[in-house]
């Protein structure tokens, strides 16, 4: 599989990757040689980022959608969300207030349509 899409399972931010993961192909089986025993480089950027934007959404309570609402378009590092986490500002506030109520909705839509 081409490096994207294995950053992408792995949830990892491409170009912080090393250069060599960034160019070579990824089979199925080196996929899940790095999930059962990652590598330090991927160990470090699973746990300090930088971050795509589906994990920095989700590590925050938002949608992909409310990030690019708040102009938040480069990834985050583990201390940049700690930062934004700790003292929210209004924009986060509003967002995770957005997100918990589509959750709610389509909580109640399966309900529903199972009943």
């Amino acid at each position: 599989m081409k490096p994207t899409t294995a950053a992408a399972k792995l949830g990892i931010y491409l170009p912080a990757a090393p250069e060599e993961f960034q160019r070579s192909s990824i089979s199925r089986a080196d996929l899940d040689a790095l999930r059962a025993d990652p590598p330090a480089w991927l160990v470090e950027l699973r746990h300090n980022g930088p971050f795509p934007k589906d994990v920095v959404a989700q590590k925050l309570g938002v949608s992909r959608s409310g990030l690019v609402r708040a102009g938040i378009t480069q990834p985050l590092t583990a201390t940049e969300i700690g930062e934004l986490l700790a003292d929210p500002p209004e924009w986060l506030v509003q967002e995770r207030e957005t997100q918990r109520a589509v959750v709610a909705e389509k909580a109640r839509q399966k309900a529903a349509h199972e009943a």
